[in-house]
């Protein structure tokens, strides 16, 4: 007589379990950065702060003489051709990544990484509030800290991202739209949140 042999199932809900809580022992053991001290977040913010005001006459000052030079349609690559590698300069030279982020962005290059954006919800929200939007420092892991500003809306800034027809020439949006054809960063009026200043240390 030839009896047949019973298939070797095998049982996937006995083992979910067992996944489980595997996976939760797993997640508990990711070492979380140490929380900074007051001392650490000031002198971040210190370090933060000149960084952000050394990047920011850099770029204002190139953007100033660009316009002067060929006005908007002229200045409009500024952010690709210029503003990029001179940030990048700047970045290598203080042993730093600077940065400018929005939640509308101009140059693609400059969408915000997920804590990056958190933080400008985090100011969007406030600014509607009417409340004062002061500098955030974090650890975003075991060896890197945050500094992040925000940036507000200066006269100058409307030539090129204002209101189309209004604070900003239609023709010279449209020199932009060439340069930019994704652009969202465009109707803002002088004292509005534009964005904000991103710069991450190694920590120290």
């Amino acid at each position: 007589m030839i009896i047949a042999s019973r298939p070797n199932t095998f049982n996937m809900t006995r083992l979910i379990p067992f996944l489980s809580i595997v996976l939760l022992l797993a997640g508990g053991c990711v070492q979380q950065p140490a929380a900074l001290t007051d001392a650490e977040k000031q002198q971040y913010v210190e370090k933060g702060k000149g960084l952000a005001q050394a990047s920011f006459a850099a770029l204002s000052g190139r953007l100033a003489e660009a316009i002067e030079q060929g006005g908007v349609p002229y200045a409009a690559p500024f952010c690709s051709v210029t503003a990029l590698p001179l940030l990048d300069s700047l970045s290598k030279a203080n042993n730093a990544v600077i940065r400018r982020t929005s939640l509308k962005v101009r140059n693609s290059a400059n969408q915000p990484a997920p804590w990056e954006k958190e933080i400008l919800l985090q100011y969007e929200a406030q600014s509607q509030k009417g409340e004062a939007l002061k500098p955030v420092v974090k650890a975003i892991n075991l060896n890197e800290v945050a500094f992040a500003a925000p940036i507000s809306v200066l006269p100058l800034c409307v030539k090129c991202h204002g209101k189309v027809g209004e604070t900003m020439d239609a023709a010279d949006y449209e020199a932009i739209k060439k340069t930019y054809p994704a652009d969202q960063a465009f109707g803002y009026a002088e004292g509005d949140l534009r964005g904000m200043w991103s710069i991450v240390f190694k920590r120290e």
